[in-house]
């Protein structure tokens, strides 16, 4: 499935931190599973998990403890896990999902415009499947990352509340991922 149709058949995503917001993930109507904790000891089950209850299964492998910040980490969780892709942060962990065949989503936290001008440079250096803008409550920011590429936009961090998903929404994200429980099932 192309990114972009991956989100538009889900634009909320759970990313879910423990247990608990994970078996919640189950019972919403979220179709993508961002799986912001774990170790290399239950990766494999937990996206097994995911998996079971048909959704897609998104490994953030930064978060993954056990995992080096190298390219391996990705062929681990390719050749260990039945995931669909991997968040990072790194560049280059991304652009080794994409080769391996699995969604690859650049991270980026946008603090300054030095992050700007990193996340553009990246964007055309290596083209991410999708890129998760953090925060994602900064609608001016998206608007602008919009008007400079096409790629699948994800708003993500600190979204509170309906009025920020939608804001998002029309600034120009294409799905918004949330630790926020109560926004899975709006």
């Amino acid at each position: 499935m192309k990114p972009i149709e991956l989100l538009e058949s889900s634009p909320v995503i759970a990313a879910v931190k423990d247990e608990n917001g994970l078996n919640r993930s189950f019972a919403s109507e979220c179709q993508v599973v961002f799986i912001l904790y774990g170790n290399i000891c239950n990766i494999e089950s937990i996206v097994h998990r995911v998996k079971e209850q048909g959704k897609i299964a998104i490994v953030h492998v930064d978060l993954t403890a056990g995992l080096s910040a190298k390219e391996i980490a990705v062929d681990y969780i390719k050749e260990n896990t039945r995931a669909d892709g991997i968040i990072s942060t790194k560049p280059l962990l991304v652009k080794r999902a994409s080769e391996l065949g699995l969604y690859g989503i650049q991270r980026t936290f946008m603090i300054d415009s030095m992050a700007m001008n990193t996340m553009k440079k990246q964007l055309d250096s290596f083209q991410p499947d999708m890129v998760e803008v953090m925060p994602g409550i900064v609608p001016k920011i998206l608007k602008e990352i919009r008007s400079y590429t096409d790629i699948p936009i994800i708003a993500g961090g600190l979204i509170s509340d309906k009025k920020d998903i939608m804001s998002a929404f029309a600034a120009g994200a294409d799905a918004i991922s949330t630790t926020k429980e109560d926004l899975w099932f709006v």
